[in-house]
């Protein structure tokens, strides 16, 4: 809600597609330089004390924003503040919750943890959208920032509620700046680990740079209002629900590589019709797919990467994960403003998907060669 709020909020008093670029780069500029923090403080300190700091500052965060918009007192730059506020937040929460999903569940039962907890994250992405669509219509966008802060009330509460059993956080006697580095080069010397965090972040980069033109698309060229945008943006999250849970129901988890390349370049092709596309039911088919494909991509990198690493730099590796998927997109968002103020919101998302289907056309002939030389050689 409060991301859609935001949004619509910065289009209605400015009317730039630029400055949609400068506020998706602010809000999401802290997780490229600081996740890495986070990863360390993950592996250093208690994690369940840390969820509940991150969550207890993002609420804080709402309720001032919710009491200058509901007083008046916004303006775009203090929007692009207040996101840049809760981007650093987020750079500690990401790789700290992630790391921490495994202590809670378990590593026998991971793989359907995050598959559920994509689902309940893009559950969320599908009502969101849609009450703060109606809420901006009805109530002005103050109070689906109000709202935004009550709900991590029930949040804080279970998090108090929960009885982890502690683990033992071993002392180190390397340097800080050694501990955060071992993580990305854990990252960077496991192939599967590398190739398919490159493959997201071309995806991050280029191909998620579609929900900031959101506004552009309800607005301008489907001549829409608030609703159309929160219904273009709950068909994502409807299609991104359905991909999760479809990933949660696979029963092995063989072909994971496959499996990423093929959903990242349904994503492509789906994002290029996007583009040019001009009727509001087509809009909603492929963003459908377009969430489907994308959710599906990131639960199977998540996965392959928590089954992949040890546990003592689980929580620095995860922060490489969000840096490379979260991390990348400010500067994808800054690049797509940019353009999109010389080309258009349109041609900006036609190029983009047409750069994140050449990554995913070059990550399936490298998968496709390198497993057909692996059963070559079993055969023989």
């Amino acid at each position: 809600m409060q991301t859609t709020a935001q949004l619509w909020l910065v289009y209605k008093l400015t009317g730039s597609a630029a400055l949609l670029g400068v506020f998706g780069f602010a809000s999401q500029v802290p997780m490229l330089f600081l996740s890495s923090l986070g990863g360390y403080v993950g592996d250093r300190y208690e994690r369940h004390r840390g969820v509940i700091a991150t969550q207890t500052a993002s609420m804080i965060l709402a309720f001032v924003l919710a009491a200058l918009t509901l007083a008046h007192l916004i303006n775009e730059w203090e929007l692009i503040a207040i996101a840049f506020l809760v981007g650093v937040v987020n750079a500690f929460d990401v790789p700290i919750r992630q790391a921490f999903l495994v202590q809670m569940v378990g590593k026998e039962d991971l793989p359907n943890a995050i598959a559920l907890n994509s689902s309940i994250f893009n559950g969320a992405r599908v009502v969101g959208p849609a009450i703060a669509g109606f809420a901006i219509a009805w109530f002005g966008e103050g109070w689906c920032f109000f709202l935004n802060g009550l709900s991590f009330v029930a949040v804080i509460v279970a998090l108090f509620m929960m009885r982890i059993a502690k683990t033992e956080i071993k002392p180190s006697e390397e340097s800080p700046l050694k501990s955060l580095v071992q993580g990305f080069h854990f990252a960077m010397s496991d192939p599967p680990v590398r190739s398919t965090l490159l493959l997201l972040s071309v995806l991050s980069l280029f191909g998620l740079q579609y929900s900031v033109f959101m506004p552009i698309y309800a607005q301008d060229i489907l001549r829409g209002n608030a609703r159309t945008l929160g219904l273009l943006m709950s068909s994502a999250g409807v299609g991104a629900v359905l991909g999760a849970l479809h990933f949660a129901a696979r029963t092995h988890y063989k072909g994971l590589a496959r499996w990423i390349g093929a959903t990242s370049t349904t994503c492509a092709v789906c994002l290029i019709i996007f583009s040019q596309a001009k009727v509001f039911w087509l809009c909603v088919v492929v963003l459908f797919v377009v969430g489907f494909a994308a959710t599906s991509q990131m639960a199977a990198t998540n996965t392959l990467i928590q089954n992949r690493v040890p546990d003592e730099l689980r929580s620095r590796v995860m922060a490489v994960y969000a840096t490379m998927f979260m991390g990348v997109q400010p500067i994808g968002a800054l690049i797509a403003g940019g353009v999109a103020k010389r080309i258009g919101a349109p041609y900006t998302l036609t190029v983009s998907g047409s750069l994140v289907l050449l990554g995913s056309l070059v990550f399936l002939s490298r998968v496709v060669m390198r497993l057909g030389k692996l059963q070559t050689s079993a055969g023989t």
